[in-house]
């Protein structure tokens, strides 16, 4: 009778244990995050996007690149095969204004509701257009491009213009293409400057 006793004690104890086990279990599951882990993960999660956000930006910049450059190539290309041909100076009365028309339903170049054209290679970066040489000529100037840009996008511009120049806000313009000089992608990426303070003029006849 005793060790019927004994026995009916021992399975009430480890029933009792095994109840505890559960509500402890359940207690943990239930109790959550504490703040320590919580500031943890909001750090980690804050410290992924100010490193990722800029190299996605980037990288988002550098693939529109061959696009506006090709968008720039047309217009250049519009522009002379319409030139006037008469003794007038072909390009006297071009300006911005003409790139604005051209574009105007373009899902590359963005035009503003000021008029300006914006390239979207850096900020709000634009690209101005104007007659040259006493209308002989023409050329087109990018503001505030990123160096990601560079020097893609005078690569792609260098077939059609004469005459490069790159100037950023903290050093001279520098000609990277003319009569004499060859154009070298190293040197025209080395005549740029980390940020949006460059400024590309391109000189096309």
């Amino acid at each position: 009778m005793q060790e019927q006793d004994h026995e009916r004690d021992r399975r009430q104890d480890r029933g009792r244990a095994r109840t505890r086990g559960r509500r402890g279990l359940a207690w943990r599951r239930q109790r959550g995050f504490s703040l320590i882990e919580v500031s943890i993960v909001t750090a980690i999660v804050l410290l992924i996007a100010v490193i990722g956000i800029p190299a996605i930006g980037g990288y988002v910049m550098e693939n529109k690149v061959p696009q506006v450059g090709q968008e720039l190539v047309r217009f250049i290309t519009h522009t002379r095969v319409n030139a006037g041909t008469s003794g007038d100076p072909p390009y006297e009365s071009l300006g911005t204004a003409n790139l604005a028309a051209l574009v105007a339903d373009s899902s590359v170049l963005t035009l503003a509701s000021d008029g300006s054209v914006l390239h979207g290679l850096g900020g709000d970066g634009t690209v101005e257009v104007e007659a040259t040489d006493g209308g002989t000529g023409f050329l087109l100037r990018l503001l505030r491009v990123n160096h990601v840009a560079c020097p893609s996008i005078a690569s792609i511009l260098q077939r059609v213009a004469e005459r490069i120049t790159v100037a950023s806000a903290s050093g001279a313009t520098r000609t990277v293409k003319d009569e004499t000089t060859p154009y070298s992608a190293l040197t025209t990426e080395g005549a740029c400057a980390k940020g949006n303070t460059n400024q590309f003029v391109f000189h096309v006849r």
